[in-house]
Parts: C-alpha cells; structure tokens; sequence
C-alpha cells in the first residue's frame, strides 16, 4: 500500500489532465438532507477520469522499456484515454472497439490521434482482438483499470479530493 501512495504522489498525470475541483450539488445535497460535493472530472479533455490512469501508464511504461506503440479495448472513455496519451508521448494507439460504438466515440478516438479498429458487437469481442494484435504487433496492451500504474494514475482523484477538502470522514 505504501508503494501505491508513492506512486499516486509522483504521478505525472498533472502532463495531460488538470485538477478538477469539488463542487456542491444544491440538487442532491437537498435530495439526501447532507452536502454532496462531486469531483468535476467532467471537465477533463476527455470528459472523464479514464485519462488520469491512461496516462500514468503509457508514461511509466515509455520510462522502463522501448515502447513500439500501444492498444487498448474500450467503447469510450478508457479508448479517448489512451489515445489523448499515447499522441502526448509520441506513440501511435490502436483501439479496437465493438462495431456497435456509436461513431461520436469512434470520432473522439481519432481526433485524438488513435487509430480505431471495429470488431465484434461487445467488448469481450473488441478485447480479446486487442490482446490478438498486441501480440502479433508487440504492441502493449493498456488495460482500463487492472494495473497498478492505471490505479496510481486515478488515484490522483483522491490525493485532491483530500488537499480540496481535509475532512477524511465526511469522503464516502
């Protein structure tokens, strides 16, 4: 756990996505009876906080071993993510995305510098091609949140969660 923490203080997400605040939500704070603040990662780039651990784990792998490029699965936010991240550090990206993506995601994807492959009609689909071609190409396969490196990257949301508001038992 203490190599977890090390690793969310030295992130280097802060290259790629920005301190979002914590705002009041007049609507559920009344709703619920309590002050509900919510952590405006809306206001990322991509929308989401999915660029946080993309990018902490494109970045720590470039720094450990030659990278050739990387790939991802994802209908969404993870597959925006990577491909924002692999343009800022100078890899190519390869997303495969169920043919069932809506084209506003497969757009977002490539307007961020990621080159988009449709496979099947779910993700297991889009995944398992993923896992193909990062083996045939040698590409690194960027998974959306069972690496230690992406759990850093997002875990930057609770190290400002806490220096935005330091009352640790009001945070659920």
């Amino acid at each position: 756990m203490q190599k977890l923490f090390k690793q969310i203080l030295t992130s280097k997400v802060y290259q790629a996505a920005i301190e979002t605040p914590l705002e009041e939500s007049a609507f559920l704070s009344q709703l619920l009876n309590n002050r509900v603040l919510l952590k405006r990662e809306d206001l990322q780039s991509i929308f989401s906080f999915k660029l946080r651990g993309a990018y902490n784990r494109i970045y720590q792998l470039t720094r450990v071993k030659d990278v050739n490029g990387v790939v991802a699965a994802s209908a969404g936010n993870h597959a925006q993510g990577v491909a924002l991240a692999a343009d800022r550090l100078g890899l190519n990206a390869t997303i495969v995305m169920p043919k069932t993506t809506p084209d506003i995601k497969v757009k977002a994807v490539q307007s961020r510098g990621g080159k988009t492959v449709l496979v099947g009609d779910t993700y297991d689909d889009a995944y398992q091609h993923a896992i193909k071609l990062a083996k045939e190409k040698k590409l690194e396969f960027i998974h959306p949140y069972d690496h230690p490196d992406t759990i850093a990257g997002q875990g930057t949301i609770g190290m400002e969660i806490l220096r935005q508001h330091n009352r640790l038992e009001d945070v659920d």
